[in-house]
């Protein structure tokens, strides 16, 4: 009885924020008690400065400077743009430049093949934000609650690897993307993707189908539930016949749903090939409204868009502020708001310009800044951390809440997100994030498709 006593005592102390507690001890205390669900929604491509511009208290800036040290104005480009910016390795070997950040200009800029997009009006087009007519709903939700601007990606590369990381905390050393549709397991024989030494030297090319220890895998293991919504995936038939469809036609009207190749758990043997990928990967992506209206949901929640809702620079959409807004709403308006935390990140810069150098911590990263909201009822108000994060601190705050071991060096080594919350504020009531798009139209879309056939 004394025992249990005095336990019980240091966890209300823990609480209380007794001076002798870590803080790190007592924020991971508070976590789990405030804490039941954990939402990660996932968006595409944009760096920091290219998506907050001027947003007020947070690090951006006007200017950036090309290779020949030309001072280059950063001009507005609307998240619809029809080019896309080379952001694998090499990309990134030539735009950090050893910390000066000034060869983004040296990036690749072109249109996928087939496409004639003209570029020749814009100079310098890595160098560019969004304007901020487009970008109020993402603001909105800063406002009200907390914005980093100090997240930086975890690897240097793009789309493939930076989703495993944001579900393992490593990618099995791989890197850029593979060379076949789609990204995985389901790829058809033949695919590789690159493999990186220690030194940052591409050494090898192995199928992209990896078995890797996952946050699912821990989740599970403790019979938590997660669930991981994104695009269905297609078979490898359906892709060859749209790239055939599309050496035909150049660009089809609906283009084809590249968020597939976002499903990162297809690149995952140990669960794509298991009752795991059946039970706990859910399409579409819009399942997830359903599922909190329906009072199902999860205690850890992946979202990962449509192509139609991607801020991907070339899948010409706007509406990917109202998708995360009517997501955001959704969970807002539900049960879950007052003990849920939502964490919005973006997976890669898309080769977009940013001033902030990224510490260089291991062979894998980190890679460019990109932007992060934390949204709860006991996230700050109003408020810019400036406090350094990177893709490890979303899996290393879900560990607290949850009481899981660590993954990988990037969650071991990354810091929590202490800095985003004050659980002694009681919890604030909920403010719908307005938006051009309501949440009913995300309910109503048909999924990006694939052409049936190449007649």
């Amino acid at each position: 009885m004394i025992l249990r006593r005095f336990v019980a005592m240091l966890l209300l102390c823990a609480l209380a924020g007794c001076g002798w507690f870590e803080p790190e001890q007592t924020f991971v205390a508070q976590a789990r008690l405030h804490v039941k669900h954990v939402v990660i929604i996932v968006q595409e491509n944009r760096s920091f400065d290219n998506l907050f511009h001027d947003f007020p208290g947070a690090d951006t800036v006007d200017y950036g400077y090309a290779h020949d040290g030309t001072k280059v104005k950063l001009k507005p480009v609307p998240l619809n743009v029809q080019f896309d910016i080379g952001n694998g390795m090499r990309g990134f070997k030539l735009a950090y430049d050893h910390g000066k950040m000034d060869g983004f200009d040296l990036r690749k800029i072109g249109p996928r093949p087939g496409l004639k997009v003209p570029l020749a009006d814009i100079q310098y087009p890595e160098y560019a934000y969004v304007p901020h007519d487009e970008t109020k709903p993402y603001f909105a939700m800063a406002h009200q609650y907390v914005l980093a601007d100090r997240m930086f990606q975890s690897n240097i590369d793009q789309s493939f690897v930076a989703h495993l990381y944001l579900i393992a905390g490593q990618a099995a050393h791989s890197v850029d993307l593979p060379n076949g549709y789609p990204w995985g397991c389901d790829a058809p024989v033949g695919t590789t993707v690159g493999i990186l030494d220690n030194e940052r030297t591409m050494i090898d090319r192995e199928p992209p189908c990896f078995k890797l220890k996952t946050l699912g895998n821990e989740l599970s293991a403790k019979h938590l539930s997660w669930r991981y919504y994104a695009p269905k995936i297609d078979k490898p038939s359906m892709w060859s016949r749209y790239q055939r469809w599309i050496d035909r036609h150049h660009h089809p009207r609906n283009a084809p749903d590249f968020g597939q190749n976002w499903s990162s758990y297809d690149a995952v043997s140990n669960v794509r090939y298991s009752k795991l990928w059946k039970r706990h990967v859910v399409s579409p992506p819009s399942r997830f409204i359903e599922d909190v209206r329906s009072g199902h949901l999860a205690d850890v929640s992946w979202v990962i868009p449509d192509w139609k809702n991607s801020d991907h620079s070339l899948s010409r959409s706007i509406t990917g502020p109202s998708w995360v807004s009517a997501l955001v709403n959704t969970i807002g308006e539900s049960k879950y708001w007052k003990n849920t935390v939502i964490l919005i990140t973006w997976d890669d810069s898309g080769g977009w310009y940013d001033h902030v150098p990224p510490p260089q911590l291991d062979f894998d990263g980190l890679g460019f800044r990109v932007p992060l909201l934390v949204i709860s009822p006991y996230a700050k108000r109003g408020y810019v951390s400036h406090v350094q994060y990177e893709f490890g601190s979303i899996l290393r705050f879900t560990e607290s809440v949850y009481g899981l071991g660590h993954l990988a060096a990037s969650d071991r080594r990354a810091n929590n997100l202490r800095d985003a919350f004050d659980f002694s504020q009681p919890p604030r009531a909920f403010s719908p994030i307005p938006a051009p798009y309501p949440i009913e139209y995300f309910l109503r879309q048909k999924a990006s498709g694939i052409p049936p056939d190449d007649n």
